[in-house]
């Protein structure tokens, strides 16, 4: 029989919210929200918004996709799922190292320093999670939940503009992603709280405290 057959629904949700939810897409995520909320950063001319948006897609969601067929390829990585800790070090590794090129390349617009710290505190974020791995296996789903928590609560502190509503949207979706990591038994609790907490902090630090 099949194993696919022995998959719950409430397992197939949880590995669907896993990919939409997924820590290369989170950045991306938080720029809309950054882009889109009700403050300055909304009137950004649509040209700036459009390139920032390109650069973090092309560095840090679809050349770390692509890279994951060839680390198979050359046997680097078992699977595309990245469960073993230690298949996850090279992938992470390169993201971190996208994430600071992409940081580089934004230092040169001339846009907000809120993005600038936003795209800087995800490069910092990256490494830190990637340097946890080499011993132990933290979530990166969760520290990307809690990333994107501390951009919304620290875009509400820093432009004095209250966003409940993303706020709510972003707890909920953080308490699902969550879930989802512990029912798949991807990691256990001190994983994924471990993983929300370093998140939220390491944004939290260079946002609103840097």
């Amino acid at each position: 029989m099949n194993n696919d057959d022995n998959i719950t629904l409430t397992d197939r949700l949880a590995r669907i919210l896993s990919f939409i939810f997924h820590p290369l897409f989170m950045p991306l995520y938080g720029l809309v929200i950054l882009m889109s909320a009700p403050t300055f950063l909304k009137y950004l001319p649509p040209s700036a918004k459009r390139v920032l948006l390109l650069v973090v897609l092309v560095n840090n969601v679809l050349i770390p996709l692509l890279l994951l067929p060839f680390l198979r390829m050359r046997n680097f990585i078992t699977s595309y799922h990245l469960e073993d800790r230690r298949e996850r070090i090279i992938p992470m590794l390169t993201a971190s190292m996208l994430y600071f090129t992409t940081s580089f390349i934004v230092l040169r617009y001339q846009i907000p320093f809120f993005l600038k710290s936003f795209i800087f505190a995800t490069a910092v974020l990256s490494i830190v999670v990637s340097m946890i791995n080499f011993w132990w296996k933290i979530s990166i789903h969760a520290a990307g939940a809690g990333a994107l928590t501390a951009t919304v609560f620290s875009l509400w502190v820093k432009m004095y503009t209250p966003i409940p509503w993303y706020l709510f949207a972003v707890l909920a979706a953080s308490g699902f992603i969550l879930a989802a990591r512990l029912k798949l038994n991807a990691h256990d609790p001190l994983q994924v709280w471990t993983g929300y907490l370093t998140g939220f902090l390491i944004i939290i630090l260079f946002i609103l405290l840097i």
